[in-house]
């Protein structure tokens, strides 16, 4: 099992958390959120299974629950920052009220904007994304501040117990980038190939 660290601000480190969440990972599906979590999945190994999103910031919640509505029999795990997540807030009444089991949602929050300068988001002022998670009816939705919180919530994304949405605290530094390809029209088809098989093409 992958060892979790804790930064200089004693977070989490994000790496280290989604090299966790995604180890021995049995088949389920990945969207990488915009930016760092989209890098962060490619880092613990790039896979025709990842979906980073290049674009679309606000969109992976919505992106993953229809992933996991067409695929049920596959566990689908969003993996998003506090940004994006903030703008796309509207999409956790709409997984609510579906309730797919397969799909979690995982919120790396280091409280700031890493792509566009590192301004801070609204969760460094007090907005707690779990409780708009739950207002919205996702019963099990939790924050993650420890390792041993972050192995629990592991358990239960490979278990299939979701609805889940999980927002994890993280340090605020800076990792360097690991790139996945950037052309989305390869990693749709890549991934569509994975779950559907070499004929998928012709589909």
């Amino acid at each position: 099992m992958t060892e979790i660290a804790v930064g200089p601000t004693g977070k989490l480190m994000r790496r280290d958390v989604v090299k966790a969440l995604l180890e021995n990972r049995d088949g389920m599906l990945a969207i990488g959120g915009l930016g760092a979590p989209a890098w962060d999945i490619t880092a613990a190994g790039d896979s025709p299974l990842n979906l980073p999103l290049w674009g679309g910031m606000g969109g992976a919640a919505v992106m993953g629950l229809g992933l996991a509505l067409a695929q049920p029999e596959r566990k689908v795990c969003v993996i998003t920052g506090d940004g994006e997540m903030l703008m796309g807030v509207g999409s956790l009444a709409t997984v609510a009220v579906q309730r797919p089991r397969n799909l979690s949602i995982v919120v790396l929050d280091n409280e700031h904007y890493g792509e566009t300068g590192m301004q801070e988001t609204h969760t460094k002022h007090g907005v707690d994304l779990v409780m708009m998670a739950k207002g919205a009816g996702i019963a099990d939705s939790r924050l993650v501040r420890t390792a041993e919180e972050l192995l629990k919530l592991r358990a239960d994304i490979h278990a299939g117990n979701g609805p889940l949405f999980a927002q994890v605290k993280i340090d605020e530094g800076t990792q360097p980038l690991v790139l996945p390809p950037r052309e989305a029209s390869i990693l749709q088809a890549r991934m569509r190939e994975a779950i559907m098989g070499p004929e998928a093409h012709l589909q």
